[in-house]
């Protein structure tokens, strides 16, 4: 991992210095693919800006959260770690939104909307990229994120790793315990549904069937179970393959 670290960390300053800015905006949410993002920029030695953003947030979700913050205010001198109570203004919103559109999913996604909206207010008056926190199955499988949420982001490091890769480098960079064995989730919802429990199959599998889509593996070999994924998998990527692909356009043919 030592060396898919460094790879990562050196793209980070590349393309940071490429943009003539600052340095890095990411948003910590206590999971573990933030977590590896804002230790990778970190390790870049630009300035990082990390956010904790909490919207009505599980306390243990906001322990997790912080406790890393200030670990990496401590093993990292770049960083600065700031507290932004979201609270208030998805209140706000809630009260300014008609009633009859508040279902649970638009609210869940208007939570991830505002938080973008956040990160690039400190980006823009810092002079700074945000980067982004999906990894492959997540962003390019299943498209399990938020799209203009957080999948609104300037770059991506971790877009071509698995989440097991993931797991992987955090345990190298030396995360945090806890945020490594707790059980993902968007942290979206007021109660504590995990990924899992919303896609109905976990990451591991997941990951075996985008490589058996990529590999054309031969269903007839497989068991119940993976079928049962691999149909799971093909019905969240057919769902969420808009944001998966550059935003149509209407060309104008010539001749008109």
């Amino acid at each position: 991992m030592d060396k898919t670290a460094a790879y990562i960390e050196n793209w980070l300053a590349t393309q940071c210095e490429s943009a003539s800015l600052e340095g890095f905006v990411v948003g910590v949410s206590g999971g573990i693919d933030s977590a590896v993002t804002s230790t990778l920029c970190a390790r870049t030695g630009k300035k990082v800006i990390v956010l904790n953003m909490p919207i009505h947030q599980a306390p243990e979700q906001v322990t997790l959260s912080t406790g890393h913050i200030k670990w990496l205010e401590e093993t990292y001198d770049n960083v600065t770690g700031i507290t932004v109570d979201l609270t208030p203004s998805f209140q706000a919103l809630g009260s300014t939104f008609p009633r009859d559109i508040q279902d649970g999913l638009t609210m869940a996604n208007t939570r991830s909307r505002l938080r973008m909206l956040t990160l690039y207010a400190f980006a823009s008056h810092h002079r700074m990229m945000v980067a982004g926190t999906g990894n492959k199955v997540e962003d390019f499988g299943v498209g399990f994120y938020t799209k203009y949420g957080d999948g609104g982001v300037d770059l991506s490091p971790l877009a071509d790793l698995f989440k097991t890769q993931v797991y992987a480098l955090g345990r190298f960079l030396g995360v945090d315990d806890g945020i490594l064995s707790a059980a993902p989730t968007d942290g979206l919802w007021e109660d504590d549904r995990t990924d899992e429990s919303q896609i109905g199959a976990t990451y591991p599998e997941l990951e075996w069937a985008m490589s058996f889509e990529e590999n054309a593996g031969n269903e007839l070999e497989i068991t119940s179970r993976q079928k049962e994924v691999l149909e799971i998998y093909r019905d969240f990527h057919r769902a969420n393959e808009h944001k998966m692909i550059p935003i149509p356009v209407c060309t104008i043919p010539r001749e008109l």
